[in-house]
């Protein structure tokens, strides 16, 4: 078996030939420049489709907190008037002592 590596190890590798390559062969051409071009239309019509999703959800978002806030306000300012108000009958003046 040494003897088989030692020969595999020592024997002449072959050199590659002097030949030239084709250009035409390894540049990618007008298809691979149009397939390349459409790839990346469709990435900036996906990244712009995502920003106005995000945005409009962004203003929905906004929207929505405004509108609770506001129901909020007309709660408590609801709940504020029925506190204030006070009803006629309680209200007795003969048993205040300053008069």
């Amino acid at each position: 078996m040494h003897h088989g590596v030692w020969l595999l190890a020592t024997s002449a590798t072959p050199s590659p030939s002097a030949t030239t390559v084709d250009p035409n062969l390894v540049t990618p051409g007008p298809w691979g420049f149009a397939v390349i071009a459409l790839i990346g239309f469709a990435v900036i019509a996906l990244v712009w489709d995502m920003l106005r999703r995000i945005r409009r959800g962004r203003y929905r978002a906004e929207v929505r907190e405004q509108l609770d806030a506001e129901a909020l306000a007309d709660r408590q300012g609801a709940a504020a008037e029925r506190d204030s108000e006070t009803d006629d009958e309680d209200v007795d003046t003969d048993d205040d002592p300053g008069r």
